[in-house]
């Protein structure tokens, strides 16, 4: 019979998890986190094994990986590992010339520079202040009165950028409202926040060093606003993996899960 490996990322907003059959990716699911960690595991899971038409229960995949920041609460892994590790592993997997990654989660952002074999060389982290993550993301499409997608895409449409420079969440909330009630176009102020964000993410990847490629991982890497602020502010293009980025953690753990019973 042939043997099935899983990852699943356990992160602060979201739930994800992939499993991989004869080193392919044979199933995968994402759903909003619940308050206990250990109930968005086996949902998660339980929503990718429907989907691999070949094992019907969690037990059956011969080796689980838990990552993300609720990986020790994965009831069923046989093994818990750093999301740090998990995205490098992922990305590798993906793209085999990613050397550095942003992965901007609900509430925190890392740079991670990759070896050649998809290790981690260094890493970088901002877990202090919400700014820069999912969740101010989503404090902002509040504001704006709009859905996370839509406020994502509406720096693309902006004539000019209008600065958006508190440093604090809270305080750049507030600077945004001011903004607004001062008729400052939405689409330029949604780009003064966007490009502030992608300063952010540099200053933390210059820490460990930008080499190329560069690529963005977590639920924000599908922010086309950010993508692009992004671009700008390194000079160069920023890689879109093949495969959903917010997968990335789970596919590095499902990965490992496979090397594991490999040795």
């Amino acid at each position: 019979m042939t043997a099935y490996f899983g990852g699943c990322d356990v992160g602060s907003t979201t739930g994800k998890s992939v499993i991989l059959k004869d080193g392919e990716i044979v199933a995968d699911a994402i759903i909003k986190s619940r308050i206990d960690p250990e109930e968005t595991a086996r949902l998660v899971m339980a929503d990718a094994v429907s989907k691999t038409g070949g094992i019907d229960r969690v037990e059956d995949i011969a080796y689980l990986v838990g990552t993300g920041y609720g990986r020790n609460e994965v009831p069923f892994a046989n093994e818990n590992i750093s999301e740090i590790t998990c995205h490098s592993v992922g990305a590798h997997f993906c793209d085999r010339k990613i050397r550095t990654i942003i992965d901007i989660g609900g509430q925190d952002v890392k740079a991670i520079s990759v070896r050649d074999d998809g290790s981690v060389l260094e890493f970088a982290m901002n877990d202090k202040c919400a700014a820069g993550t999912g969740k101010f993301f989503e404090a902002m499409s509040r504001t704006f009165d709009m859905s996370i997608e839509d406020f994502s895409r509406l720096p693309l449409k902006a004539n000019r950028l209008v600065p958006v420079t508190a440093q604090c969440s809270v305080f750049a909330e507030t600077e945004v409202v001011s903004l607004i009630s001062r008729k400052k176009p939405p689409a330029d102020i949604a780009a003064g926040i966007h490009a502030a964000v992608a300063k952010r993410c540099y200053t933390l990847a210059r820490r460990v060093g930008v080499r190329p490629k560069v690529t963005m991982t977590g639920g924000c890497a599908k922010n086309a606003g950010l993508m692009q602020a992004l671009e700008k502010v390194l000079h160069s293009e920023v890689t879109r993996l093949d495969y959903d980025p917010q997968l990335v953690g789970a596919l590095g753990a499902a990965v490992l899960a496979m090397r594991k019973c490999d040795r």
